[in-house]
């Protein structure tokens, strides 16, 4: 039809004539009743009734998404949906309502409906190992256009007609999620579910799902959980997240080893990070770790976590441990009275220390390279006056951010500008007022303009784009030297650090003077 609009232009136009359901019924019930009737007999009939429904056609075409902005359904239907929702979380509840397809403007939030529901189901999957199964609802189609290896399952030329799948390999919940995402375009993942959630992912070759999956385990990286992941992102052959996971166990390396986590990696692993030139650790610590270790891999194999067994399960890798680079006093008190070395082994090494013709160990003899600090020094110059700088338990602080991950080790301070002298200094590291890192210890100045450095017990992790507050607490009765010319922008080596003043700063430190003139860390 051709209509003219109120500007007195022509619209092209598209008439639809609608029969509406129930006089198609009444029709439908008298023409059985009457069979072969006249042409009289069936014009008594109710009239039919028509909609008509007039729809522009228009050069553009929009999606749905774009006609009906997301935003919260009307309040008649406010409460429908939330029903929906909660039938699609519990599973296994069709939806009664006939026109429930209505409360969803767009083809997505349709689509997400599905997720989890029996509602034309065609196929369901038994997930899970034996005695912790569930059985949940999957359609086809949906999954196919998900996943290739679905589609390969479903459509492909071996596909095989099953209504019921095992899958005993995937978790439950991680099966869900990688649903989840494959049906509602929503990604949500779970500390405790996320490493089984990227192996569905892999598993079924969901790419972006395990991206994402990968970014969750970067961003949640720490020392308590990077042995683990490392063994997991070799398992998964995801290079990134494995030199992630080496750059957190190399500078953390003590509170890696001392971690719950570290006892749960496979041999591998284990062998692997005994092998680490770049391991940052008192060699000692490395020791411990391997026998901790070895007690619980003595209780996986289900034996006796007798001295005999640990060194057992410990095979070769014992040799990996640089025993002789110890210090005398951790040797002598620590692994000499261990039990796990033979006497010949104990002999040899303490031969090794004090004979001036060393003998032949099966020990790594050569120290670790451990990691090479760097500093970052932000003043341009210093100086000193008769009365300037002095420390009465007042605190110099400054604000810095990194546009990388690195870790502060310590700080660079500066000393007397009177001679030597001794300092007690109380350091501090905070995020938003939470407390990352502390030390209290002395160091000793020799009356030089140069920084001494003051360290953290263990080096603190420092995430990029966020502004830490870094404070030092001095007392001394000597006044020292102080920074000038100070930068607010410093580029260190392949890291950039920003720096602005802070409101705990009580001594008169800032971006252009002060203490505090080296951040020390690795990267």
């Amino acid at each position: 039809t051709l209509m003219v609009d109120e500007k007195g232009k022509n619209m092209k136009c598209l008439t639809f004539f609608l029969m509406l359901p129930e006089t198609v019924k009444n029709r439908s019930k008298k023409n059985s009743k009457k069979g072969n009737s006249s042409t009289s007999s069936s014009s008594k009939l109710p009239p039919v009734c028509y909609e008509i429904i007039t729809l522009k056609t228009k050069k553009k075409k929009k999606m749905a998404a774009d006609i009906f902005p997301r935003k919260k359904p009307a309040n008649t239907n406010t409460t429908a949906v939330q029903q929906y929702h909660q039938q699609n979380l519990n599973n296994n509840n069709t939806i009664p309502a006939p026109n429930w397809q209505g409360l969803y403007p767009t083809i997505r939030e349709r689509n997400a409906v599905m997720f989890n529901n029996d509602l034309m189901a065609d196929v369901h999957f038994v997930v899970g190992p034996p005695g912790g199964t569930q059985r949940l609802p999957g359609h086809k189609y949906v999954l196919a256009v998900g996943s290739s290896v679905f589609h390969a399952m479903f459509y492909g030329e071996l596909a095989e007609d099953k209504d019921e799948i095992r899958i005993p390999d995937v978790e439950p919940a991680a099966f869900l999620a990688m649903l989840k995402y494959i049906y509602c375009d929503e990604i949500d993942l779970a500390a405790d579910t996320v490493l089984a959630t990227l192996y569905a992912a892999k598993k079924y070759i969901v790419p972006h799902l395990a991206r994402a999956c990968v970014n969750f385990l970067e961003t949640s990286l720490s020392a308590k959980n990077a042995c683990v992941l490392l063994s997991q992102s070799c398992l998964f052959e995801e290079p990134d997240l494995t030199q992630r996971c080496w750059e957190v166990i190399d500078a953390q390396a003590e509170l890696a080893l001392k971690s719950e986590g570290f006892c749960d990696i496979d041999f591998q692993t284990l062998e692997s990070i005994l092998r680490r030139e770049t391991l940052n650790a008192k060699e000692i610590v490395v020791f411990e770790a391997a026998l901790n270790w070895a007690e619980v891999e003595c209780q996986r194999q289900e034996l006796t976590a007798t001295i005999e067994n640990k060194r057992k399960v410990l095979g070769k890798a014992l040799y990996l441990i640089r025993i002789p680079t110890m210090a005398l006093d951790d040797f002598a008190n620590g692994a000499a009275q261990s039990g796990i070395l033979t006497l010949n082994e104990t002999n040899d090494i303490f031969l090794w220390y004090t004979a001036a013709k060393k003998p032949e160990l099966q020990f790594v003899s050569k120290p670790r390279k451990g990691l090479v600090p760097q500093r970052c020094h932000r003043f341009q110059s210093c100086a000193y006056r008769s009365n300037q700088w002095r420390y009465r338990g007042r605190c110099d602080s400054i604000q810095f951010a990194v546009d990388k991950r690195v870790f502060i080790a310590g700080f660079g301070l500066y000393g007397s500008s009177c001679g030597s002298a001794e300092y007690s200094a109380k350091i501090e590291l905070k995020r938003q007022g939470v407390i990352l890192g502390q030390n209290l210890s002395k160091y000793f100045s020799d009356g030089s303009s140069n920084t001494f450095p003051v360290w953290f017990e263990y080096p603190v992790q420092i995430e990029p784009d966020t502004f830490y507050t870094a404070s030092v607490i001095l007392d001394g009765n000597e006044l020292s030297y102080f920074g000038q010319e100070g930068m607010t922008e410093v580029q260190c080596g392949k890291v950039t650090v920003q720096f602005q003043c802070s409101s705990d700063s009580t001594n008169g430190t800032g971006v252009q003077g002060g203490q505090i003139p080296e951040l020390i860390f690795y990267a």
